[in-house]
């Protein structure tokens, strides 16, 4: 077995470095967080590997500062597998691609059954790799060697899994389709944040009343802050189930919300002030919370569009299977050809007067790229007619002196 070392000083860091820069062709990077452990989303380890220069792995708290690192391969080609989930670790870094190519991304355009890394791999090189550790607390010091070796593996093939699945892209004629999606991965902007992100809390249904949600709200921003202030992932302080659990028992005193049985998690006890403090809180408060978020600019569930609104309803029936079609003979996931929230909002207030150029526009300007508009928007725009029409001949002519009612 490899024996692998983490690199943690300039030193290593500029040794590196100069090895890198002397490799040839892209450069393959992969971070590992402690998601589930910690409350940051910061990276713990990053791997890099580039032909010519062999891999390398980096402690980004120990190390601090990556610039000579962005330096030496910012302008190569990068390959990462899912990269918009490792993009906000490595930007944190200071770590940035101009130009990627994402493995998952690819598998996904050409139709792989399984787009998961390992999988990936096994089913372009036909090589099998162990992973037992992907779930793992990337914040332990140190990191055991066969925990080393498995983020090694990470990147030690993707190169190569890059060249077939290039070969697979050309073969397929999807060169251009894969090189607008990498490009929309790094242009993407993050998302706003959520309203009321306490409204996430699982189980959360189960709670009546306003002044019960104004409750909810207040444990919920306690835990966070504590959770922010500890960096340890909330759950793990307090579960979700736990601060339910709590609020349906509706304690009247503190040392009643202590023999709450459900009431769990490490902090429960141990910060059993901050939890009490957050009933007080929400109780006395006067801003209470809706019953319901709020609906912004959100449109109604399709489930819901036949008494709401039949002509979407008509219309989206129409579109779905005829792009599900044309995903089929494209032979990629239908959500790949264009997301099922872009054809519902479509489908909803679609575009007047319609034609395929106006419902390009409006593709567009919710983020499509121009390879799904080419092929996507004459399809619903021929289907939304045909759905008006087949409306109307439901309907039959309207009464004239010819049509008699």
């Amino acid at each position: 077995m490899t024996e692998y070392t983490v690199i943690t000083d300039a030193e290593g860091l500029a040794d590196a470095v100069q090895k890198l820069a002397a490799g040839t062709g892209p450069v393959a990077v992969d971070v590992e967080r402690a998601s589930g452990f910690r409350y940051s989303q910061r990276a713990y380890l990053v791997q890099v590997f580039r032909r010519g220069s062999g891999v390398f792995l980096f402690d980004p708290p120990a190390v601090g500062d990556f610039t000579a690192l962005q330096d030496a391969i910012g302008d190569e080609e990068w390959v990462l597998h899912a990269a918009s989930q490792d993009l906000p670790s490595l930007r944190e870094l200071g770590l940035e691609p101009v130009t990627l190519f994402d493995t998952e991304l690819a598998a996904r355009l050409l139709g792989h059954a399984r787009v998961g890394l390992g999988a990936v791999v096994a089913d372009t090189l036909g090589i099998v790799l162990a992973k037992a550790h992907s779930a793992s607390d990337w914040s332990t010091r140190p990191l055991p060697q066969s925990w080393l070796e498995y983020a090694a593996l990470d990147v030690d093939y993707l190169v190569d899994v890059r060249d077939a699945l290039v070969a697979e892209l050309a073969a397929q004629g999807k060169t251009d389709y894969a090189a607008e999606e990498f490009r929309a991965v790094l242009d993407r902007t993050p998302k706003p944040a959520r309203e009321d992100p306490w409204r996430r809390l699982s189980g959360l249904h189960a709670v009546r009343g306003r002044k019960a949600l104004a409750v909810a709200r207040e444990l919920w921003t306690a835990r966070e802050d504590y959770a922010r202030e500890q960096d340890i992932a909330p759950g793990r302080l307090v579960p979700d189930r736990a601060l339910v659990a709590a609020l349906l028992a509706d304690p009247k005193t503190k040392q009643e919300l202590a023999q709450v049985r459900e009431f769990t998690g490490r902090a429960s006890r141990s910060q059993l002030d901050r939890w009490w403090a957050a009933f007080e809180a929400g109780r006395a408060a006067t801003d209470l919370p809706l019953e319901r978020a709020p609906g912004g600019e959100s449109i109604p569930p399709a489930r819901a569009w036949a008494d709401r609104n039949p002509a979407a309803d008509a219309r989206l029936k129409a579109a779905r299977p005829a792009v599900e079609a044309l995903a089929e003979e494209l032979q990629m996931p239908t959500e790949n050809l264009i997301t099922p929230d872009l054809l519902r909002r479509v489908a909803w207030t679609p575009p007047e007067p319609l034609s395929a150029a106006s419902v390009g526009e409006f593709l567009a300007e919710l983020g499509a790229r121009p390879w799904q508009i080419a092929q996507t928007s004459q399809l619903i725009a021929d289907a939304f007619v045909q759905s008006a029409q087949s409306a109307q001949s439901v309907q039959g002519p309207h009464p004239g002196p010819d049509n008699p009612s």
